[in-house]
């Protein structure tokens, strides 16, 4: 079964197709499982048809002969059909008639997810799929996953994305992953200096202070900006992080970006396992984190993630690992549709 896998972000847009018939039985993707790709700016396209159809042009292997397509969209899907994404200007409608417009590539079967319940099928096998090139995976935190423990997923992008990979029911049915807004509810901060970043960041966007701002490529270069003064592009905040440029400085601001952001970070983490009992581990994935590992194997990851007046045992006995490699997203897409999929 070939599935082409599509997965839609704020910055990025990937496309894949697999052959998926290895893939569903856990077997490692092999070079000739992946059949072509093609990677384009999301702010390239001016709508979601325009994008399939960039991708068409830049690739037309893509939709020669895919059985299923896999759309995994960084936003919350309404019926399986529609998506409107927070940061992305246009939306998703599998019912446009721009889809079928002449000039458009033909369409097979479509599966409409989230794209973080993509990031989580790719932690379904973490065992077989951590090769390199693949998941590329970096223990982060010690622990003892809880057999049969729901496990979570949360990453830092153009956004804060969370899910929730429940255990399987043994019944030969597929795991459940189950997608979350929770990047767009209210940010903790926990004291004054801390608050007067929340003001910082709501004077310059107008804006309830959400996960999405802070734990994000955008929080990172708010975050810079505050301790600075410098304005930055997210990349460019990173580069200077993972360089180490500035940190001996007189006043030490950019150690000040990396240990905030990594305070940040790891409550962001905390609070969704806390929030789900997700026992079964974490997993973190994003692209800031997986550019930029230092910002959650900084200690102040660690110190935030299990800082707990009630629960600090538990939060210590959960494992925490960073998926590095940058196509999970698709590759977790293609082991949905593999699973979930049907073939005519």
């Amino acid at each position: 079964m070939r599935v082409l896998a599509a997965d839609i972000g704020g910055t990025n847009s990937r496309f894949a197709l697999y052959e998926t018939d290895a893939l569903a039985r856990g077997h490692v993707p092999r070079p000739q499982d992946r059949l072509c790709a093609v990677r384009l700016p999301t702010a390239c396209a001016a709508s979601f048809a325009d994008l399939m159809r960039r991708a068409a042009v830049e690739e037309p292997g893509l939709f020669t002969s895919p059985a299923l397509l896999v759309l995994a969209v960084a936003g919350p899907v309404r019926g399986g059909r529609r998506c409107t994404p927070p940061n992305i200007p246009w939306g998703v409608d599998l019912d446009d008639p721009a889809l079928r417009a002449p000039g458009m590539p033909p369409l097979p079967p479509v599966l409409l997810i989230n794209d973080f319940v993509a990031q989580a099928y790719a932690c379904v096998r973490p065992a077989a799929l951590d090769v390199p090139g693949v998941l590329d995976m970096v223990d982060v935190l010690d622990g003892h996953s809880v057999p049969d423990a729901p496990t979570a997923v949360v990453g830092a992008g153009t956004g804060l994305g969370k899910c929730l990979l429940l255990p399987s029911s043994g019944d030969g049915m597929p795991p459940r992953a189950l997608p979350s807004e929770g990047g767009h509810a209210l940010f903790p901060f926990t004291d004054e200096r801390e608050m007067a970043f929340a003001a910082f960041v709501r004077a310059h966007t107008g804006r309830q202070v959400i996960g999405d701002l802070v734990v994000s490529g955008p929080g990172l270069r708010l975050l810079h900006a505050f301790h600075t003064g410098q304005w930055l592009e997210p990349a460019e905040v990173a580069a200077r992080l993972t360089t180490g440029e500035g940190t001996a400085g007189p006043d030490q601001a950019l150690s000040q970006v990396l240990s905030w952001f990594a305070r940040f970070y790891g409550r962001a983490c905390r609070d969704y396992v806390l929030e789900t009992l997700a026992l079964g581990g974490l997993f973190i994935a994003g692209g800031v984190a997986a550019a930029t590992p230092v910002l959650v194997t900084h200690p102040a990851f660690a110190e935030a993630f299990r800082q707990s007046d009630t629960h600090a045992e538990l939060l210590r006995g959960v494992p925490v690992r960073l998926v590095r490699g940058p196509d999970a997203g698709l590759l977790g897409a293609a082991l949905y549709g593999a699973l979930n999929g049907v073939t005519s």
